[in-house]
């Protein structure tokens, strides 16, 4: 009898040896939906749920030696990129990406960790927005990354969408901002809201706002979400609105764990 094969998601991101964000995060929620995970580190981070307090960056070569046999051994259906530290992991990245077709690439461009930590300088940025962005089929960027790429001050809903429509003619075909605590437009109270910008189509995702500290993860595990259910076939749309209503769950039922922003439940 035989069995449909599991598809395979890709992560190429940081490793937090506390387990709520990054490699791990990823792992967890590409399992969740049904795929298979694979991963490759490009920074080892020194974490928990509190801060930051360092990083060891992987080499380029270090990272293709770890996805190359991936890519030889599997289809791979979807990747997601998160923390890719230095020019050299991220055009390292565009290579691989290149030379083996990859599709379903969804960018997370991690900047900077909810405590302050910067996790890449300023020329990983530009490499990110020069070399990624044009072939991701869509970027997840919060709200202050979003303000430093676009170097554009989001306050209001027009704002979101001037940054937006910067970061698409920066070459990002489809920009999802995380609007995280962002006050409804119209008013009627606080809503964790995201925009996606689709081309020249905005959709907007909405939800009650959960008042907590259980934060940790939340922008790894939506962007590695997105990229499993491209994997499977849902149009970018679906893909996020699922996404958003997988992450939320997970903030609401999350464990508790740590002395700072809890881990969420994936």
């Amino acid at each position: 009898m035989s069995t449909v094969s599991p598809k395979v998601c890709l992560t190429i991101a940081g490793l937090d040896p506390s387990g709520g964000a990054g490699v791990i995060a990823d792992i967890k929620t590409f399992s969740a939906f049904g795929c298979f995970a694979a991963a490759a580190i490009s920074s080892i981070t020194f974490q928990n749920t509190t801060g930051v307090f360092g990083s060891v960056h992987q080499t380029a070569e270090a990272v293709r030696g770890q996805v190359e046999p991936v890519l030889r051994d599997y289809r791979v259906a979807a990747v997601k990129t998160g923390m890719l530290p230095t020019r050299e992991v991220i055009e390292e990245t565009v290579r691989l990406i290149k030379e083996n077709g990859l599709e379903n690439i969804v960018v997370d461009p991690v900047v900077r960790s909810t405590s302050g930590f910067d996790l890449i300088d300023d020329a990983a940025i530009q490499s990110l927005i020069e070399l990624l962005f044009p072939l991701s089929d869509v970027i997840t960027p919060n709200i202050p990354e979003a303000e430093r790429i676009s170097g554009t001050e989001i306050k209001t809903a027009d704002d979101i969408e001037t940054a937006a429509g910067i970061m698409q003619s920066m070459g990002a075909r489809n920009v999802l901002i995380k609007g995280g605590h962002f006050l409804h437009p119209e008013g009627a109270g606080k809503k964790a809201t995201d925009f996606l910008f689709a081309g020249s189509e905005l959709y907007v995702f909405e939800d009650d706002f959960i008042e907590t500290a259980a934060t940790h993860g939340t922008g790894c595990t939506l962007s590695s979400a997105i990229a499993a259910n491209l994997a499977l076939g849902k149009n970018l749309s679906e893909a996020v609105r699922l996404s958003k209503d997988f992450v939320t769950n997970a903030i609401r039922t999350a464990p508790n764990l740590g002395h700072g922003n809890s881990p969420i439940n994936i």
